[in-house]
């Protein structure tokens, strides 16, 4: 189903929450969502999602905050299994229909948590791909907002990267499935990029927003920070400076510009994450290695041993010439100028071919 797109997204600055809210709506031109800050209020539960449009039904369920209560043994601690960004992630068990799933409880006293909660359900619901995380359901009761998401048991691709896995019970990635997850991540961007109608902008990519199920098949979670477009004939999008530091390319600090080129970028830096093992930033290391590209970027200038850069936990079971395609890839999505950089569509076939070759070391 196609979007409505209001012109007030292609301003200069971020919309307003009621601007934001209207751009998500379906085509259905006489909808008019009147969203403010009193909408967190039991006005918006009463009224407001009465104006979530019976598309948006059909496609998620709604629940009350007394049936996620329940499922998540009042909100325990034990149960928190992340950090959403505006909120905690908890794992809860759906007892009517026996599904565990991940249950996000947005903390509104953020300054963008009901924008957040609004992008992000309204975007979810009309996205459907294998590499995009499923939305179960929602509730706006009262003061409360929630996202329900399906579970993905293996957590975060950070987990697996960064955590010390001598006090953890993750097993470190192999090759294959690093690639595997390079591979997916791409295929759903290609999906938001190319697919989706109007496309859309996933403008947080990132290790930690990258889940994983019990077969390292990656989703993209947490659409908060999701922008549609450009369309028309538009080349970009103006919006405030958000994301996370290191990952963002360095045309967006400049200009408050994002473009499709924008997430590239963002997925180059996790392909070099998954290589070496390294996040984006990090202050305990020397200050030459504390920007992880800018770190690649001086290996590759010299002409360096591309297997110096592999991740230590791999212990050299990779295979020589599939890591240097791989460097090669991250490098050209990581290049500055963004008009340089490839489409996503290309990356996904790079990353298709190195995904079938043998992954035996040689």
């Amino acid at each position: 189903m196609d979007f409505f797109v209001c012109f007030n997204c292609s301003s200069d600055e971020d919309p307003t929450e009621e601007d934001c809210f209207s751009c998500f709506i379906p085509s259905t031109r006489d909808d008019k969502a009147e969203l403010s800050r009193s909408s967190r209020s039991k006005d918006f539960s009463e009224s407001q999602d009465k104006n979530l449009t019976p598309e948006l039904h059909h496609r998620v369920q709604s629940f009350t905050f007394k049936e996620l209560g329940a499922a998540t043994c009042e909100f325990r601690g034990a149960n928190i299994i992340g950090d959403g960004g505006f909120g905690l992630v908890y794992k809860g068990l759906l007892a009517e229909h026996n599904q565990i799933v991940a249950i996000k409880r947005l903390n509104l006293s953020a300054q963008q948590g009901n924008r957040e909660f609004l992008v992000e359900l309204l975007t979810l619901s009309m996205l459907q791909h294998t590499n995009i995380m499923s939305l179960i359901g929602y509730c706006a009761d009262g003061d409360e907002r929630l996202l329900v998401y399906e579970y993905m048991p293996l957590g975060s691709l950070e987990d697996h990267l960064h955590d010390d896995p001598r006090l953890t019970l993750l097993k470190p990635l192999s090759w294959k499935n690093r690639i595997k997850i390079a591979a997916g991540v791409a295929r759903g961007l290609e999906y938001l990029h190319n697919e989706a109608s109007p496309p859309v902008i996933y403008r947080d990519l990132k290790s930690s927003n990258i889940l994983l199920n019990n077969n390292y098949e990656p989703k993209l979670s947490d659409f908060g920070l999701a922008k549609l477009g450009p369309v028309g004939d538009n080349a970009y999008v103006f919006t405030r400076l958000m994301g996370t530091y290191g990952y963002c390319p360095p045309e967006y600090a400049l200009t408050n510009q994002i473009t499709q080129k924008t997430d590239v970028y963002s997925f180059g830096i996790v392909l070099l994450e998954l290589i070496t093992g390294r996040k984006a930033v990090d202050f305990k290391r020397r200050e030459d290695e504390q920007i992880l590209v800018d770190w690649v970027r001086s290996i590759l200038e010299d002409a360096q041993d591309f297997s110096a850069m592999a991740d230590p936990l791999l212990q050299g079971q990779f295979p020589i010439r599939s890591l240097h395609q791989a460097v090669v890839v991250a490098a050209m999505c990581t290049q500055q100028d963004a008009s340089s950089r490839p489409p996503i569509r290309n990356v996904v076939k790079a990353l298709t071919h190195l995904e079938s070759q043998a992954c035996d070391p040689s």
